[in-house]
């Protein structure tokens, strides 16, 4: 997760950073930026959704109607359009996906064109929630999606929750995982922390609790991140 906004002096430092005995220093470190980058806010525009494939995408040119359409992005990240044939759309944001439409149609068959790209389904990028919630599922990241969002997509925590929820993340082939309290996050004491696509978010109970011992062992409370 990119963007400027939480770092680890903002969260409660003795709660989160104190890990459980045995940890090093440098496994304290590692917590310690891992966590900060967890924990970071989105900013608007430096985290833009970005398209992927299958998305479906409304595509209108100004005054000319006839090259409006809806599309599916293809398994490949591209979408098939008149005039201008078939173009990249997969990695890029909606608004970079406009101007090259207008550059392209801009350069061989209009003048000034004017292209407007809406997101219409977001099929691409998902997070799955399970463990203690009431609607235990796969969901879409439509924008930026905090912890609490995907809570209550799910149903909210059932009446089996400890108010505890894990985040697991792989970036780059390494897993990871971060330990949430949903109780402070919603009093304000915690803060909220953004989800990125293929995150897996397990709402704990006290049955769940001894399945993730060894995970729970090592992941301070209040988003300090230690790799698995």
């Amino acid at each position: 997760m990119t963007g400027a906004g939480l770092t680890a002096g903002d969260v409660n430092t003795e709660q989160a950073f104190t890990s459980s005995p045995g940890n090093s220093a440098a496994n304290k470190k590692a917590a310690r930026k891992a966590a900060e980058k967890l924990v970071s806010v989105n900013t608007h525009g430096s985290t833009a959704y970005k398209i992927g494939p299958l998305d479906v995408l409304d595509i209108s040119v100004f005054k000319v109607p006839e090259l409006s359409q809806t599309v599916q992005v293809a398994d490949i990240g591209t979408v098939n359009l008149p005039l201008v044939g078939e173009v990249p759309a997969a990695g890029s944001t909606a608004r970079n996906l406009e101007k090259s439409l207008e550059k392209k149609l801009g350069t061989k068959y209009l003048q000034n064109p004017q292209v407007t790209v809406n997101i219409k389904q977001y099929n691409s990028r998902r997070v799955t929630v399970e463990g203690s919630v009431k609607k235990p599922g796969v969901y879409p990241i439509m924008g930026s999606n905090s912890l609490i969002q995907f809570i209550a997509m799910a149903g909210g925590l059932d009446e089996n929750s400890d108010s505890s929820v894990l985040i697991l993340r792989t970036t780059s082939g390494k897993r990871s995982a971060a330990r949430f309290d949903m109780s402070a996050i919603r009093s304000g004491q915690a803060k909220d922390p953004a989800i990125q696509s293929g995150d897996v978010i397990v709402a704990g109970t006290s049955a769940l609790k001894k399945g993730f011992n060894s995970i729970l062992k090592a992941v301070p409370l209040a988003g300090a991140f230690a790799l698995l």
